[in-house]
């Protein structure tokens, strides 16, 4: 684990915040190896449950949530009043030393609206590291929650996946792993150790990649192609994270740049 000493590595979580996952064992072990871990999560299932609970109709467009005024109110409380929080304390109680912002603690994620058919839905076009940097310095793992803010100050939901390739961008992070509940990347017919960003785009140009995956293979194809080692693994496989970082093998799946 002396690897990772004084790297930065942004850790992208998926939506369901599991109980039973080996996620903050391993980022304790890792801040104490001297790694700067970041996380990004989403939360979309339980986004859907509290829209149920509150007959709010789900509706998605080209794979991204329709969000009006009311969608967005239970985003932000999901988001940064649910899932943030849980992640924060399952990382204390593993021994590990977590802080939770969310993308409108001091202007970090900036964003505008990305298309009128999709609401309050953002495109980021800004990140502003310097809070995250701050906790890092302290020693803090940061987990952030991906609600954005418009140069108005009112607030847009963004895709958790964009965000999360965006802060690898910004930090200049050594590796982003993106949790999923897939092994990794297919071509149609196998599973895939190693992609390159062309034969990633490729894929999602024929719509073997397709739906909630474009925007992680996006994000990484962003992220690979500015040097950063970026993965795609599968979150459900104990211990995944500490495997990924250590192996020199690939796990999962490894974006290969071309820089």
């Amino acid at each position: 684990m002396e690897s990772v000493k004084n790297q930065t590595l942004v850790l992208k979580l998926g939506g369901s915040v599991g109980q039973e996952d080996t996620l903050p064992e391993d980022v304790n072990r890792l801040q104490q190896a001297g790694a700067r871990v970041v996380i990004v999560h989403g939360g979309g299932p339980l986004i859907t449950a509290w829209l149920d609970r509150t007959g709010k109709e789900t509706r998605f467009v080209g794979g991204l949530r329709y969000t009006d005024a009311e969608t967005l109110e239970i985003v932000r409380m999901v988001l940064s009043g649910l899932v943030n929080t849980e992640v924060v304390a399952r990382i204390g109680a593993a021994g590990g030393r977590a802080i939770g912002l969310s993308g409108s603690d001091d202007g970090l994620l900036r964003a505008r609206v990305k298309d009128p058919e999709l609401g309050l839905v953002g495109d980021v076009y800004a990140v502003d590291p310097a809070p995250v940097e701050l906790l890092l310095d302290r020693g803090y793992v940061v987990v952030v929650a991906p609600v954005a803010v418009t140069d108005r100050g009112g607030f847009l939901n963004v895709n958790a996946d964009t965000v999360a390739g965006e802060i690898a961008l910004a930090l200049e992070a050594d590796r982003l792993l993106f949790l999923t509940d897939v092994p990794g990347i297919s071509d149609g017919t196998r599973a895939l150790s190693k992609i390159t960003t062309d034969e990633a785009r490729a894929l999602i140009a024929r719509g073997i990649i397709a739906g909630g995956m474009v925007p992680k293979v996006e994000a990484c194809v962003r992220a690979a192609g500015s040097g950063r080692v970026t993965q795609i693994v599968d979150g459900r496989q104990a211990h995944v994270v500490l495997e990924a970082v250590a192996s020199a093998e690939p796990v999962g799946t490894l974006f290969q740049g071309t820089l």
